[in-house]
């Protein structure tokens, strides 16, 4: 693989796993940067239904933010993201700048970090507090993956964690709503100078990679998986979601309802 020109000399970072095949191949913060074309890029053509509200897990959230799986936080339902696109307390509005989807709570955090300059953290995760009036209700353990269909979340899935991911592994994003798949290729930490931030745990796949696919969706064997962080060499890199989602103390819905009453009767219904 060789490293891709970068989009701004500031940006311009060396990445190093550090058992990793990778090293050194140019690392960029997936939701920071633009980038308007990617070499696996087609046309989207959906045949799956569009619900209302839509169900964002899967989908672009907010900017360059893509939604990854719903979660359960107390009584609050939450979207998963990532903590490098949104702060604590900022608002999530629709595309027309108008509608609120939510409010980005906080991204997970180790309580210290050994690594001068850096923070620590056990995947680049946050959430999104969802509004009520947006949540879908019925379609809780569901992901969209645009032309590669919805995904079901069985009742009891685990969330995989790093250990249980594999060289090989066959590996599923939809980020800008352009469905893609590959395999994993690498794992290893990530600390290096030029990346602020430290996870024991990232992995890389063969997937294209760009701006706007941070925090979204990654299914690894048909299982929620991770969290889309980087970028090595065009390639996509991820942190686990496991770890992340029990530093934060969020649940993975693996129900319609993910265990709530909600308000009213019935669910969502498609959009024709």
């Amino acid at each position: 693989m060789t490293n891709t020109p970068s989009l701004d000399a500031d940006a311009d970072r060396t990445a190093r796993l550090r058992r990793g095949a990778i090293a050194g191949l140019s690392l960029v913060l997936l939701g920071l940067l633009l980038l308007t074309t990617v070499g696996d890029a087609r046309p989207p053509h959906r045949t799956s239904p569009v619900y209302d509200p839509p169900v964002l897990a899967g989908q672009q959230l907010y900017g360059n933010c893509a939604g990854g799986f719903y979660a359960r936080r107390g009584e609050a339902i939450v979207l998963t993201s990532t903590g490098h696109c949104a702060t604590e307390g900022e608002v999530a509005f629709d595309p027309d700048g108008i509608g609120v989807r939510g409010i980005f709570g906080p991204a997970a955090r180790d309580a210290s970090c050994p690594y001068a300059g850096h923070t620590c953290a056990s995947s680049d995760l946050n959430y999104l507090v969802v509004e009520r009036d947006r949540i879908p209700w019925g379609h809780l353990n569901e992901v969209d993956l645009g032309t590669g269909g919805y995904r079901i979340i069985q009742p009891g899935t685990r969330p995989l964690a790093c250990a249980d991911i594999g060289l090989g592994d066959e590996v599923e994003i939809d980020g800008r709503a352009i469905y893609r798949t590959g395999t994993v290729v690498e794992k290893g930490e990530n600390l290096n100078p030029g990346d602020g931030a430290y996870f024991p745990c990232m992995i890389a796949a063969t997937i294209q990679a760009a701006t706007g696919d941070s925090g979204g969706a990654v299914l690894v064997r048909g299982i929620p998986a991770g969290v889309t962080s980087r970028s090595f060499g065009g390639f996509l890199g991820f942190t686990p979601l496991a770890e992340g989602m029990a530093q934060l103390g969020i649940d993975l819905c693996t129900t319609p309802n993910c265990g709530l009453e909600p308000p009213g009767a019935g669910s969502t219904s498609p959009v024709p």
